[in-house]
């Protein structure tokens, strides 16, 4: 069952800008993880592809449902008594389950380290919130069944810069096949409903609204693409087909799409009408 958990945060002192990076909120996340269960935490840290999760970067205040472009990177320290939030999506049960025991015990009182900052954690959400739009969970036979049979217009939102791999180079350009085998190929490693990749065939982009921006991680630089993309099903499609095809676009929410999602890229989500 995937869980967009959203973690609102009150840094107690200020946070660095180089601390804000991906690296650093992947090992914050490693962290948690550890602190109930090392042996998952190692196992975690030692995955190459394809990870159980996604992180966004760290944000300030509070999202706005109308806001499609995600802050990605600080350039000035966060003053301590700042609120912040932070996403993480969680991709199976096992994952969830074995940081229950986190979500039930968390003391607001124990600060979490992000570089020389103590950070206290105030509260979990992971149920839908007005003021937070990233939060949500489903099972994977609810989002394949509220998939919609006759939807042919998917729109994303590429709310932190995407990128792909092509062999051994990177792309920043999503081309049909590259945004939907990348959910395919998580939806059937997660899911337990499996899709067949002759799916995204009648797949074909309408309009686009992107650009690109640079990631900088201290270590190299990744360039990715945000904005807002439409994408139709033409022709003759079996329902069934248009059903599949709607699941992996709401399964985004969760899943991201790309490079480096558990380093905060790769953050998209569907919209409902054009921005």
């Amino acid at each position: 069952m995937p869980h967009s958990l959203i973690l609102t945060l009150i840094p107690q002192s200020p946070i660095p800008p180089g601390y804000l990076k991906g690296k650093h909120l992947h090992a914050l996340f490693l962290n948690l993880v550890s602190s109930i269960d090392r042996t998952l935490g190692t196992h975690l840290h030692d995955q190459k592809t394809d990870k159980a999760f996604t992180l966004s970067p760290l944000q300030i205040g509070h999202p706005k449902t109308t806001d499609f472009i995600l802050q990605k990177e600080h350039k000035f320290p966060i003053k301590a008594g700042t609120p912040c939030w932070w996403r993480i999506a969680l991709l199976n049960d096992s994952l969830f389950g074995n940081l229950t025991k986190l979500w039930l015990n968390l003391n607001p009182e124990q600060p979490w380290h992000l570089g020389p900052a103590n950070l206290q954690i105030t509260s979990i959400l992971g149920t839908p919130h007005s003021d937070f739009p990233w939060a949500n969970y489903a099972t994977y036979a609810d989002i394949y069944a509220q998939a919609s049979e006759e939807e042919r217009q998917i729109n994303l939102a590429f709310c932190t810069p995407t990128a792909f791999r092509q062999m051994q180079f990177d792309t920043a350009l999503p081309t049909r096949d590259l945004v939907f085998n990348s959910l395919l190929r998580k939806w059937n490693q997660y899911s337990g409903i499996e899709f067949f990749s002759d799916l995204i065939e009648p797949i074909y982009p309408s309009f686009f609204d992107i650009h690109t921006e640079i990631i900088d991680d201290a270590r190299s630089k990744f360039i990715g693409c945000v904005g807002v993309m439409n994408f139709r099903i033409l022709g003759e499609v079996e329902p069934v087909k248009i059903k599949q095809i709607n699941a992996l676009a709401d399964f985004a929410l969760y899943s991201g799409i790309g490079r480096k999602t558990p380093m905060g890229m790769g953050m998209v989500r569907r919209f409902n009408h054009a921005k």
